[in-house]
Formats: structure tokens, sequence, C-alpha cells
């Protein structure tokens, strides 16, 4: 498929305008594809660059204006020299995908029923009609779905059953990246709720799991919340339906009135923590941040990819804290989501939050930690520049203005400063027009605090820095100094010695932190007793930037982490620390550290699991011991169900960790994970029992798996699981060999496979558990190859400097 570039998207919007689709498709043609007729209907202006686009099997007929016919070439129809209204009809025949883009068709094992649902995201509408497909021609679509009988079919506006065909009602006018729709027998609930008919959806055999209460009470929530917020009503007519599809590419896609949602990662099959719950909640929120933000008002191109995805982020997380029925959103952001951010802008491949986007494929690469966490975290320093209510003030005024319509960060600018008096020129560039995060670290001299800023791009900070005292059983907040931080150096007037300084408490800005001597110590041996989660999420995610630097030794990590977790009450944040200490012991310690560090990580996690019986906090940490443990008996405990501490239930989720986690220490082999999944026939039980045998420290079975993987007749699941399972610490020798598979591999998936699952394998394939100089060497020479395709080189070069972070945390340790 041809790649669309910004410069011919600026030349077609100029070609054409006042398009409408009309787009019928017939689902009931087998299971290779299916029939898609479109009528375009549009008015050209006589300039250069009008083309529609089309990926299809084969074009059947076209006809423009009922007369002559426009020809195919690649996936571009080409419309060159039209003047006035013209009208373009369209009959192919489309294929369906395993490959979440385009009409994505699947059969479920547990009862042999079809499902099919449309993601058009990014440029993958043209794969099921044809269209101008670029973000700022939005155009009302009017779409006709013919699907097997007794399906039941969902799309962005209500529709009607009209003998055998589902006729939709014409939407408004939206960008062909969101037209969806789920064809199936699914089994849904709904309820209204402020003039809003609400609906969950999910494939039938997840019917027992589907918690619809739950879902649709939150989904009203949101609703009561962000409809405030925005000051005007949802948008997108009078029904708003969210569908958990299987094999779907991301979390989430905000189609407006139909958000598909990916039903392994948010329908819970076993039993979950609240901080889950809490995950899942936050992306119905961010999912219905976008119909304001990204559907209502869209960014013209790809390079205001921030303009949907760092409001969403925010507005999700300000909607879970503000309105809804979790607490603690912003603390686990802190630590989770926003190390994400900082590990993103310090990568060779860092960009600004508002890059350049040259073209579809560099724009595919930039749903990253920059556009989601970091960017989130800019709006929130945004808010603590302008002040709240300006900031949600100017939003309302832009939201109407731009209605339907499509804008730039120059648009956005003009309303914050309309409604703040403040001129936002410069501090837009710096925040919005460069790349790189900033270190803030205290230096303490005879006149008091200074805070000192590190950065190639230094930027005003807006921030509280918090003093704390210790009386010997609790860390107190003293006071909070508001302070701007500009330039190199920055005094703090009034602040005297504390026992704890943090230089960006309530977490106001995106900023490494540091700490001075006392702090350092007050942190590694005392953080359990600071009592605000958010200024302990603070600490722990310096403790660990500093770890990921080179700064702290992994053996203190862990060891700050092993005496102090018992502090954190919410599951997420325990989990996330938990993975981070496995990480920095299996990682960042050197090499005859790590199986000291892993050991004593396993042995905690095996006594933390007795503690709290049948509490989330249980759970959490049975995970951790079962993914740390090299104790094969344990295991089999829990398998056998001999072991169990109790208040913990071995459900299905926990006993396929505990499958995978056995295979890869080699207890259990190819037959014990067959009569396995013989008890769990189901989409997600054959993932999981894929991705055992990938673990499995055989030379036949990891020479099938890689065989598998890189012949790329897998779905973007299964490239995720197997992928995930093939790499295991602890099997350097055998895997070694494949660490030069990996330079001949990548060259051919860029050019056999689809840039999605091309990528994903990337990034799976990649010998990330081979932590030394020699793997960090060949995978220097892939990045050599001139003809590299640009995303792979992304990739490639991201995880090679992890690679290289790792292996220089490991010698800072030893020296």
């Amino acid at each position: 498929m041809r790649n669309l570039t910004q410069a011919e998207a600026t030349a077609r919007a100029a070609a054409v305008s006042n398009i409408s689709y009309d787009v019928e498709l017939d689902l009931t043609h087998g299971e290779v594809w299916y029939w898609s007729t479109t009528v375009v209907r549009f008015t050209a202006t006589g300039a250069p660059g009008l083309f529609l686009e089309l990926d299809c099997l084969t074009m059947v007929d076209a006809s423009l204006d009922g007369g002559s016919r426009p020809v195919l070439e690649g996936n571009r129809i080409s419309l060159e020299g039209l003047t006035g209204e013209h009208e373009v009809k369209v009959v192919a025949r489309c294929g369906y995908t395993r490959s979440g883009e385009g009409l994505h068709r699947f059969v479920d094992p547990a009862d042999g029923d079809v499902y099919v649902y449309a993601n058009a995201f990014l440029d993958d509408a043209q794969r099921f009609f044809a269209c101008f497909d670029q973000p700022d021609l939005k155009a009302p679509i009017r779409l006709t779905v013919t699907a097997p009988y007794g399906d039941m079919v969902r799309s962005n506006a209500r529709g009607e059953l009209d003998g055998s065909r589902y006729v939709f009602a014409t939407t408004p006018p939206i960008s062909t990246y969101m037209l969806s729709l789920a064809a199936g027998p699914w089994y849904g609930v709904s309820r209204w709720h402020d003039g809003i008919e609400m609906g969950v959806w999910c494939r039938a055999s997840l019917e027992p799991h589907l918690d619809a209460a739950e879902l649709l009470r939150v989904t009203a929530d949101c609703f009561d919340q962000q409809q405030l917020v925005f000051g005007s009503r949802y948008p997108f007519g009078d029904s708003y339906d969210q569908v958990f599809v299987p094999e779907f590419n991301a979390g989430a896609m905000e189609n407006p009135g139909m958000v598909t949602l990916n039903d392994e990662s948010f329908i819970y099959r076993s039993r979950t923590t609240a901080g889950a719950r809490r995950l899942r909640a936050q992306v119905i929120a961010h999912e219905m941040a976008h119909m304001w933000f990204g559907n209502l008002v869209t960014m013209r191109w790809w390079d205001g990819i921030w303009l949907n995805e760092s409001f969403a982020e925010f507005m999700g997380l300000q909607t879970i804290d503000e309105g809804s029925l979790f607490s603690g959103a912003w603390a686990d952001f802190c630590l989770g989501r926003k190390a994400w951010g900082y590990r993103a802008d310090q990568l060779p491949t860092t960009h600004p939050v508002a890059g350049q986007v040259a073209d579809n494929r560099t724009a595919l690469l930039n749903f990253d930690g920059i556009s989601y966490a970091k960017g989130a975290s800019v709006l929130r320093q945004l808010v603590a520049f302008v002040g709240q209510d300006a900031f949600f003030a100017g939003l309302r005024t832009y939201l109407a203005k731009h209605a339907y319509g499509n804008t730039d960060l120059a648009d956005l600018l003009i309303e914050l400063e309309a409604a703040s008096g403040r001129d936002l020129g410069s501090w837009a560039k710096a925040w919005f027009e460069t790349s790189g995060v900033a270190t803030l670290r205290p230096r303490w001299d005879d006149s008091g605090l200074v805070v000192v800023q590190d950065s190639d791009h230094l930027r005003d900070h807006v921030v509280e820095i918090g003093l704390y005292d210790d009386d010997g059983s609790q860390i107190r907040l003293r006071e909070r100094i508001p302070l701007v931080i500009s330039g190199t150096e920055t005094r703090v007037p009034g602040a005297t010695p504390a026992d704890l300084v943090i230089l960006n408490d309530r977490d106001l800005t995106f900023a490494k932190l540091r700490f001075d001597d006392r702090s350092r110590e007050t942190v590694l041996t005392g953080l359990a007793r600071v009592q605000d989660p958010l200024a302990r999420a603070l600490c722990w995610g310096a403790l660990w930037d500093a770890t990921r630097d080179g700064e702290l030794a992994a053996r203190e990590h862990v060891r700050a982490v092993l005496a102090a977790i018992a502090a954190e009450e919410d599951p997420s944040l325990a989990e996330t620390l938990l993975g981070q200490a496995h990480t920095a012991a299996a990682y960042y310690a050197p090499v005859d550290e790590q199986v000291g560090l892993l050991a004593q990580l396993a042995s905690f996690n095996w006594a933390a699991a007795t503690v709290h019986p049948g509490s989330d906090l249980q759970l959490v940490r049975a995970r951790a011991a079962v993914q740390t443990t090299t104790d094969v008996a344990h295991l089999e405990g829990l398998l056998r169900g001999t072991d169990i501490p109790e208040g913990l239930v071995v459900d299905n989720e926990l006993r396929w960790l505990v499958v995978r986690r056995a295979a890869a220490l080699g207890h259990l082999d190819g037959a014990d994970i067959d009569r396995e999944l013989l008890a769990d026939r189901t989409a997600t039980g054959q993932l999981h029992a894929e991705a055992a045998r990938a673990s499995l420290p055989d030379p036949a079975e990891k020479r099938r798996t890689w065989d598998h993987l890189v012949a790329g007749e897998v779905t973007n699941a299964q490239a995720r699981a197997i992928g995930g399972g093939f790499w295991q610490h602890g099997q350097d020798e055998l895997l070694r060999p494949y660490a030069d598979s990996y330079v001949d591999a990548v060259p051919q998936l860029w050019e056999r496979l689809t840039p999605v699952l091309a990528a994903s394998l990337t990034t799976r394939l990649f010998p990330s558990t081979l932590v030394d100089q020699e793997v960090h060497t060949l995978t220097g020479r892939l990045l050599e190859q001139h003809d590299l395709p640009a995303g792979a080189r992304r990739i490639v070069s991201e995880q090679h400097d992890d690679l290289r972070r790792a292996l220089h945390a490991q010698q800072s340790a030893s020296d």
C-alpha cells in the first residue's frame, strides 16, 4: 500500500471539498472476501493532486458520473483534472484480515462463532471502502451492512434492520479513520442515562465475564463529568456503544458512537485487582474524551497527534480522579505511564510533542510515550501555568469554535491566550516544539536551596517544592513553596534544610528528579513513613530514573523496594514497583549479583503472598512470586493445589502464569501444556499455550517458534504472546544464536508484512534478555544498513539504546 505523505495530503485538501460517502458492505460471501460498494460525492477545485484510495483484492467496477471508468493503480484511483461537482461509484472485492487492520475476521475457538469488526485507523479505511483517506477531509458517511442471518451489527450511528440489511443513520462529518462496525452474535447490555443509550458488547462466549453493571456505571459517571467540564453535550447523537473485540492491535479506539476495546485486556475472565479496574475506567474515560478531542475537533494532519492523545490521556486521568468510583489515578500515572514518557524522551528517536510528521508511516510510530504520557504531563504543567479555570474556559471556546472541523496548535493557543490573558508563544515553543527531558537537582549552599536544571533545552517549570520532616514515626509535609524554575539555576526563597526535599511535589511538571544526600538516605531507608501516596510515587519514580541512568546501583533499588513496598496499598503501584525491582535485578545489576538479587526478590514475594489473604495485594504478590521464582516445587504446589496460600484462588489466568513459568524452567513439556489447553479452549487459552510452548528451554521448540514468527503467519495478538514467551532470562546459551538470526530477519519482515505486524515482530524478536556487549555490537551493525526501513530503524534503535543503558548501569554498579 502506497504511503501518503503530508505534502500529498495538503495538495489533495486543496483539490476537493463537500465530500460525502454512501458505503455498502455485503459480508455474506464466505471466509475470504466481501463486497464493498462506495458512492463518493464531492466538489473538485481543479487543483492538482486529487485521487481516491482503495486497498482491495479486486476493483470490479468503477464509474465517474455514470460514465468513464477510473483506473486503480496500486491503492490509488486518479481523479486528476476535475472541476465542479462529481460522483464516483466503486465496486470491489475486499479481503478480511487477521492483522487488526481494515475488516478483521475472527472465529471464536470456544464455540465456532464468527465475528467481524472494522478498524480504520490510521489509514486503513481504504481497506474496506474507497475514500480520501486523511484526517482533514471530513465527511458525512451513510453505512449499509448486509450480514449473515442472526448477526448483530453496530456502527457509529443508530441502525435499523431492513430485511437482511442494517441501514445506519448518516454520521456528522467525521474523518475516514473513525468509521467502524462490528458484526456477529454479540452479547450486549444497554441502559439509558441522561438521554444517551449506552451499550456494552462482547463475544457470546465471554458473556459470563462481562461486568456490565460496573462498565455502564463508570461510563455514566464519565459522561456526567466530561459534559460538565467541556461545557457541551456529547456530540454524536443519543447512542454510545463500547464493543470489546478480539485480537485488537491497541488498547482501544475512539470511533464516534462505537468505541472498540481490546477484550483480552479488559474483559476479566479471572479475578483481577481494583488497580486493573481503575485502568479500565481510565481507558473508558480516555476514549470518551476523544468524542470532543479528536472526533468533534480533529487535527489537520498527524503532526497534531498530541491534540488527540495528550488531551485524552490527561482527561482520562482527570475524569477518573474527580468524577468516578476510583482514586489514586495520578499516583499510578506518576509511577507507571510517566516512566514510559521519560524513557521515550531519552531515546535517540525522541521527538517534540508537536513535531513534524512526514507521512503516515512516521505517524504510526509516533503513538508513543511522548504523544501520550509526556503530552499529558505537559498539559498538567500548562494548567499550572495558566490556571485551571482559564485552561478549561479556553478549551470550551476552542471546542465550540471548531466543532466538526480540523485544527492545529495555533488554533488552541489563540483560545488559551484569550482565556488566560497570557502570551503562550515562547512557552509553547519550549514545551511543545522541543524534545528531551530535564533533570532537576537540589543543591544546598550557604544561602539556602538552589534548583539546578540539567537539560539541552531549558524550560520554565511551575512547581511546588515539598519540604518534609521525619519525626521518627512519620515523614510529614512541613510546607510547599511555589516556584518557577527558570534557566540553569533557581534559588528557592525561604527554604530551610529538611529530611526530604521533593522538587516537583504534587507532580506538576515533566522532569526527572534527584535528591540531596540527606533526602536520598531518607528515601532509601524510610520511604514507607511518607504518608502521601503521590509524594511516595514521585520518590519511587526518582529512584527508578536514577537506576536506569546508572546513578543508583540496582542492589540499592531492590533493597529500597523490599524495605518500603509494604506501605503501598494500591495494587497497581505495588505491581509496578515489583516489576521495576525485577528488571533492576535481571538487567541493570552486574552479572555476578543478578542470581542473588532475583532469589532475594522471589523469597520476599513468596512470603508476601501469604499476607492479607484474599486481598488484591496478595494476588499481585503471588503473581510476582511466580514470575521471579526458580523453585519449581512452589509452582508444582500451586498447580496441584497442595501448597496454595490461604485466600489465594488459582483461577484461569493465575494458573496459566504458573504454567508459563514452569515451562520456562523446563518443569513442564509440550504434552503438559496441551493438557492445560484442553481445560481452557478459548482464544485467551490458546495464546497462553502458545506463549508457554515458546518459553520451553528446548532447542527444537525454539526453532519451530522462531520460524513460525519470522514467517509472519501470525496475528498481532499471537506476535505479542509468542514473542513475549520466546526470550527468557536464564536461557542465554540456547537463545544466543537467534541474535544473529534477528539481524537477518528484520529487513525481510518489513518487505513482506504490514507495517503494524512488522513493527510488532521487530519489537518482540529483539534479543532483549542477552545483555552483553556482543549483542549490542551485533544489533548496532543492523542500524548501519543504509536500506533498513525507517520503521525498523526506529524500533531497533530504541531497543539498542535500552541495551546500552543496561550495560552502562551494570558497569556503573561494578565500579
